[in-house]
């Protein structure tokens, strides 16, 4: 094994003007917007998919496969890009990317379909890791927050777009379009990148940490299926769940003790010395938990109780997403200006909570308008959040390990995501039985056996007192997901009082870059791989 020769400790010299940044960010957007955009498009066409590929019983694999291929994959993409330079990495997951997409489009079974979605997946977290890396390595950190919160908004673009194009391709075209409209986005991200992408030139040597890669994959993905099936494919007390939680904890700790000792760990612990990264690393998670618990269950209430269309489902979320993407841009030009960060996700913690606060105070009497100010103020505490915690993150570590604690960042987020909608699913679907086995007895149990499953229509279709009765329930479920959302955005914010003012690297000041000949690519000697 070998060591390590590496020049990248600090940032290039030459800087780069807003012109030439915006263009290469428009390559990235491009390719985040694949990433994302992909994760919302096929909940609409799954219907048809299922009428003409069958399977019910593994629907639900579809989406775990590209979710799960994702998170193992994002701190190792990360790592890589430390490794062998971050331009040809990144290529090289749009490549995977848009051959998943292809094989997906073409799948003639469901077990084709959710193995073509894992390779999809696994090409994903190069593309969302590595555009934030990528970033990182154009601009200081003191210019970051300008540009990651122009990268944001892809975030509003692929919840809204996404289930609005799948049901007009599934409508209109084919299911199979769900997949192949990002053969010609991708190509046009290839393009750009390939053209317009020039990074620092650094030298290294190394080996690939095989046996980190398979201890974090077999720690994360039972993880990920712990709580995907905890609860609904398998009871909690089940020994399937029993055992996927040791396994996660055993491979987990092995893990942690391999990298400790490896040459060139994919999560290098001595990130963790630094108190900021640790403490950004909890936050990203809590985030996490927080807001995707929000945006999987208020479509619930807006489409049961106030009775809004599911075909529109996207847009129910736009006054959440505005009020993320205006604080983001704002706050990303205040750092800039200021240099200073430390108050943001301690405002983001107080703005959550009381968003989340507010929301579980819904009612069935409670109009589109007043939700839409609530979900305001909720998405305001995310946009204080969200990109603040990356750029700690990247701030508290060399740049030669930019890459793995992009990935790490990311990984920590996707898990909060991942045990967020599964645990506050629990809490929904126990107030959910509660409630209307309270009301209407067996009859509710019966209801409530299907739990997420009631549509807009089987609601409207009841009885009105039973009708009464399903929308008490379901409000008093997504009030029990909103207070637990609550308590873990009073705890960020506790976290978030810890965080230290450490000076971003850089200056607020742009340049025109000077050109380098040859400065397109980083140059790595692989040895030993």
């Amino acid at each position: 094994m070998t060591g390590t020769k590496d020049t990248t400790s600090a940032p290039p010299s030459g800087r780069r003007s807003k012109r030439e940044i915006y263009t290469v960010l428009s390559g990235l957007m491009i390719a985040m917007l694949l990433a994302m955009l992909d994760h919302m498009v096929v909940g609409t066409a799954m219907p048809t998919i299922v009428g003409e590929l069958g399977g019910l019983t593994h629907l639900a694999w579809v989406v775990t496969a590209y979710t799960l291929a994702t998170a193992v994959s994002t701190p190792v993409w990360g790592k890589l890009g430390d490794l062998y330079g971050r331009k040809s990495v990144f290529m090289a997951a749009i490549v995977l990317f848009l051959i998943g997409s292809a094989l997906a489009g073409m799948s003639q079974s469901m077990s084709e379909l959710i193995a073509f979605r894992g390779v999809q997946g696994l090409g994903a977290g190069g593309l969302i890791v590595g555009s934030m890396a990528i970033i990182g390595d154009l601009v200081s950190p003191r210019e970051r927050g300008r540009y990651q919160g122009v990268m944001a908004a892809v975030m509003p673009l692929a919840m809204i777009g996404g289930p609005l194009l799948g049901g007009l391709f599934t409508d209109h075209l084919s299911w199979r379009w769900a997949f192949y409209v990002n053969l010609p986005l991708g190509a046009l991200a290839l393009l750009v990148t390939a053209l317009t992408m020039h990074l620092p030139r650094r030298r290294t040597s190394h080996r690939v940490d095989y046996l980190g890669v398979v201890l974090l994959t077999a720690g994360v993905s039972a993880l990920i299926l712990l709580a995907t099936w905890g609860g609904t494919e398998h009871a909690w007390g089940s020994s399937t769940i029993i055992g996927l939680g040791i396994g996660s904890v055993v491979s987990l700790v092995l893990f942690v003790l391999w990298e400790l000792r490896a040459a060139e760990p994919i999560v290098p612990m001595r990130l963790f010395r630094n108190a900021n990264f640790s403490l950004v690393s909890v936050l990203g998670f809590l985030v996490g938990f927080a807001m995707f618990g929000a945006v999987t269950f208020l479509p619930l209430f807006q489409q049961l109780v106030q009775g809004a269309s599911a075909t529109g489902s996207g847009l129910l979320l736009l006054p959440l997403m505005a009020g993320m993407l205006v604080t983001l841009l704002v706050v990303g030009n205040l750092i800039t200006r200021t240099g200073r960060y430390r108050i943001y996700p301690i405002i983001g913690g107080v703005f959550m909570t009381v968003g989340a606060l507010l929301l579980a105070g819904l009612t069935t009497g409670t109009s589109l308008l007043v939700t839409s100010l609530f979900m305001i103020v909720f998405g305001v505490g995310m946009g204080f959040l969200m990109q603040n915690t990356m750029l700690i993150a990247q701030n508290s570590v060399e740049m030669k390990d930019l890459g793995a604690a992009s990935g790490a960042a990311t990984l920590f987020r996707t898990l909060g995501g991942s045990l967020g909608v599964s645990l506050l699913g629990a809490i929904y679907g126990n107030q959910l039985t509660s409630e209307l086995t309270s009301q209407l007895g067996a009859k509710g149990a019966a209801l409530s056996a299907g739990g997420t499953q009631l549509t807009p229509e089987m609601v409207r279709r009841l009885p009105e007192g039973v009708r009464d009765a399903v929308t008490q329930a379901v409000t008093h479920g997504v009030s029990g997901v909103f207070i637990g959302a609550a308590g873990f955005a009073a705890v960020a914010f506790v976290v978030a009082l810890f965080i230290r003012e450490v000076p971003l690297r850089g200056d607020p000041v742009e340049v025109p870059a000077e050109r380098h000949a040859g400065s397109d690519e980083s140059v790595a000697e692989p040895v030993g791989v």
